[in-house]
């Protein structure tokens, strides 16, 4: 065994271990280390990153699009159409016309919810959202979440608190430029008009600390139940416009059961102005990364520099990258998987999540304040993770997915529908163990307390985390952390709400919780 996963260059000799034992390992990291203009922070995991991206971009741009199959050419046109900058400026904003005149159309509440339906299924924002999950009653099964939507800002509270009075404005400010530069008229007057029924669909939302609550968010109904809440709403034009089968919505969770029911006193005959307004932003929101370059500047403007505090838009080729992933992920990963993940690399890390398994049975096994009863319960949950290294033993079908080299909108809005298709799909059977809802190029992993689960994708299994040469104090001090990190996530204040086979259930003794 080595070491090449512990860099001596990091260190800082002059600082004794016993004195700051961070600093004395990292201090020449931090004296030298700078935050790239495109970036909001900096540290192993950005850096990974940056490794993964390289290595993805090279995947995608040395596929063939005449002689590798049907994927690759999916891959090249993707980032072709993506980086084909004379195409989408010589278009300009002609794409959007046919979107826009949608909007045009709506006369009557009837016709918005079909529209919301439409848009939706192409991946344009709503009042509400659509996604499938375990159903925490019955992990078994696939439900339909129905989710609580509608606003631009990251959290409700960014509609209502002082401290973000600045954002409101200059998000106001955004809103008209966007307009403006989109063709539409009267930016001015469109733009306080969307932005007061955002601030009035904001007032509807649960708060950040509410919706991280898994029990008051399983909120099971059948479909009669559900519309019944909010009657007035158009539900059958709604999935007539997402082209969603009764048998999809046959039961739902409401997750934020309020929301809805408040929200619908908002769509009237007489807010119709408003809410055409409002889904003309939705659209030109959403499909701004995909336009000329005034748009896309204007939207990296509010949403990098504003919100997030970064100066520069990342170059073109690092966007394109993240769109073909976005669509193509796996296949992108099969490749990347092929490349830069051995067998013998994940045989390693399988060992290594194994121990760390068994340090947490050892570790639970000794608590003095957790009561036998609980402790039965912790061990049973512990004893059925499941463990999922690298990659997918299946990999996704794209072959119903078109895409050309020059139609970059046409393509996001196909990917968008793909996507949707897919995900009404698996509502129709049982979970499907092997999925994952991570490539395997991510350099990030993840706990699913329904699936109870723990994910750990090729591209995290790498150096500085983790190498299949490097010594077992280097691989356990590195990736052992994220793993000792996600298996920690099975108990955590959501987590520990569901049981080993990833029910919703309370098995904690009251003494313990």
């Amino acid at each position: 065994m080595t070491s090449e996963a512990l860099n001596r260059d990091f260190f800082d000799d002059d600082i004794r271990a016993s004195d700051d034992l961070f600093r004395h390992v990292n201090g020449a990291w931090l004296a030298r280390a700078k935050i790239p203009e495109d970036r909001s922070g900096w540290g192993a995991f950005y850096e990974l990153r940056e490794a993964s991206e390289a290595a993805v971009r090279q995947i995608i741009e040395t596929r063939d699009a005449e002689g590798e199959g049907a994927d690759a050419a999916r891959i090249a046109n993707l980032y072709a159409s993506f980086m084909d900058t004379e195409a989408v400026e010589k278009l300009g904003i002609a794409p959007l016309r046919a979107l826009l005149d949608k909007v045009d159309q709506i006369t009557s509440t009837a016709d918005l919810a079909r529209f919301w339906g439409w848009s939706l299924r192409h991946g344009i924002g709503g009042l509400f959202d659509l996604d499938n999950d375990a159903d925490p009653g019955n992990p078994a099964r696939y439900l339909l979440f129905v989710g609580q939507s509608g606003i631009s800002l990251p959290d409700e509270e960014y509609y209502r608190l002082d401290e973000h009075a600045e954002i409101r404005e200059a998000y106001l400010a955004h809103i008209e430029a966007m307009l403006s530069l989109a063709g539409i008229p009267d930016a001015a007057d469109q733009a306080r008009r969307i932005f007061d029924l955002e601030t009035r669909i904001a007032a509807c939302h649960w708060d950040k600390v509410r919706t991280r609550d898994m029990v008051q968010m399983y909120f099971p109904q059948t479909w009669e139940e559900f519309t019944a809440l909010s009657p007035d709403l158009a539900w059958d034009d709604f999935l007539a416009g997402a082209e969603l089968p009764e048998a999809a919505v046959a039961e739902v969770i409401n997750c934020q059961r309020t929301f809805l029911p408040d929200a619908a006193a908002l769509v009237t005959a007489d807010s119709l102005d408003d809410w055409r307004a409002w889904e003309r932003w939705q659209i030109v929101d959403a499909l701004a990364p995909y336009l000329p370059e005034a748009l896309v500047e204007q939207n990296f403007s509010f949403y990098g520099r504003t919100l997030q505090g970064i100066p520069v838009l990342r170059e073109r080729w690092k966007r394109g990258v993240s769109l073909v992933e976005g669509v193509l992920g796996e296949a992108v990963g099969r490749i990347y998987v092929a490349e830069h993940f051995p067998p013998a690399t994940k045989a390693r890390a399988e060992e290594l999540v194994a121990n760390l398994l068994e340090a947490y049975h050892q570790s639970i096994s000794k608590l003095d304040w957790m009561t036998d009863a609980t402790r039965a319960e912790a061990l049973k949950k512990l004893s059925k993770f499941r463990a999922k290294i690298g990659y997918p033993n299946r990999w996704r079908d794209y072959s119903a997915l078109e895409v050309t080299s020059d139609d970059l909108l046409g393509n996001v809005l196909r990917a968008e529908s793909f996507a949707f298709d897919y995900m009404i799909h698996q509502l129709s059977g049982p979970i499907d163990p092997e999925e994952w809802l991570m490539y395997p190029q991510t350099v990030n992993a993840y706990y699913h307390p329904l699936r109870n689960e723990i994910v750990f994708p090729a591209a995290i299994l790498q150096p500085p985390f983790f190498s299949a040469d490097a010594d077992d104090a280097v691989n356990y001090g590195g990736i052992g952390a994220v793993i000792g990190h996600e298996i920690g996530h099975g108990f955590d204040d959501q987590g520990s709400t569901c049981d080993g086979d990833g029910r919703l259930r309370n098995w904690w003794t009251d003494e313990d919780r």
